[in-house]
């Protein structure tokens, strides 16, 4: 009789635990089963969240009425107006190049859309979607005493901003020149104005801009380095909204919404002496 209650006692116990079990895999379930996509949950808030730029004009900035402009903004524009049937359901978050990644990690931001180079590193913390545009490394300085060599560098002082391409790949194989790094491009070129330093590298689309509109400055190293690409970046669990983002980059390229933004705020700019092509990146 004790034997039997025993075992009946046991049995019973046995049962509970695969109950509770069960109940807890049925939860479990039912957790992944409505867990929202990345693509979801911005359709289910209504509004896309996209890191842009304050201060690096044309391509993101903030005019004097306090709204985000530039060449970033316009596609951030024409991505949330395909996302979300309206353009101003974007919110723009602005972020610095040393902090691009974190924003994304922690949750701030949805989408960056802030001139984001594709690196090896890079890529090891977030995913890069389909690139939209080609860029390379350039060298700014006075008039009177341009830089036309980085060999004339050596024994002077360059101005770089943190967390760029430009600080990683002068770190990295000019290991002798001096390095003065500000984390805001408004702070690094007016380094440059001042005298702080005797020249600032970045990406040359920027430069050949800024060198256009501040006389007394010459772009006399033009493209540095590797071809790099500029793409939008996302968490690495956000999938779908990753792949939604290769798609719609081939298709703002082929429909000319890229070319439109382009003409818009960086024509403006560069005028005749750069061509599209060269920056644009074209799908077939």
């Amino acid at each position: 009789m004790k034997t039997t209650k025993k075992i009946t006692a046991l049995l019973a116990s046995v049962l509970l635990a695969v109950g509770i079990t069960a109940c807890d895999n049925k939860d479990d379930v039912k957790s992944d089963a409505g867990k929202v996509s990345a693509v979801e949950r911005i359709k289910q808030a209504d509004k896309v969240r996209i890191g842009v730029f304050s201060d690096k004009p044309p391509f993101g900035y903030v005019d004097k009425d306090g709204k985000s402009q530039g060449f970033d903004v316009e596609i951030a524009k024409d991505l949330t107006n395909d996302l979300l049937g309206d353009e101003n359901k974007v919110e723009f978050v602005l972020v610095e190049a040393a902090n691009r990644a974190e924003y994304l990690l922690s949750n701030k931001v949805d989408i960056i859309l802030a001139n984001f180079t594709v690196t090896p590193a890079r890529k090891e913390v977030v995913d890069f979607a389909n690139p939209y545009m080609q860029v390379a490394l350039g060298v700014v300085s006075k008039d009177g005493s341009v830089i036309t060599d980085v060999k004339q560098l050596e024994g002077k002082t360059l101005l770089v901003n943190k967390g760029t391409t430009a600080d990683a790949y002068f770190t990295k194989n000019f290991p002798q020149i001096k390095l003065l790094k500000f984390e805001q491009n408004t702070e690094t070129f007016e380094a440059l104005r001042d005298g702080r330093g005797d020249a600032l590298a970045h990406d040359n689309t920027l430069l050949f801009a800024w060198a256009k509109e501040n006389a007394g400055f010459t772009v006399g190293v033009k493209n540095l380095g590797e071809q790099d690409f500029i793409a939008a970046a996302v968490r690495k669990e956000d999938q779908d909204l990753l792949a939604w983002l290769n798609s719609e980059t081939e298709k703002l390229a082929k429909s000319g919404q890229l070319k439109q933004a382009y003409e818009k705020t960086l024509l403006p700019v560069y005028g005749d002496t750069i061509s599209e092509k060269d920056i644009l990146l074209e799908y077939k």
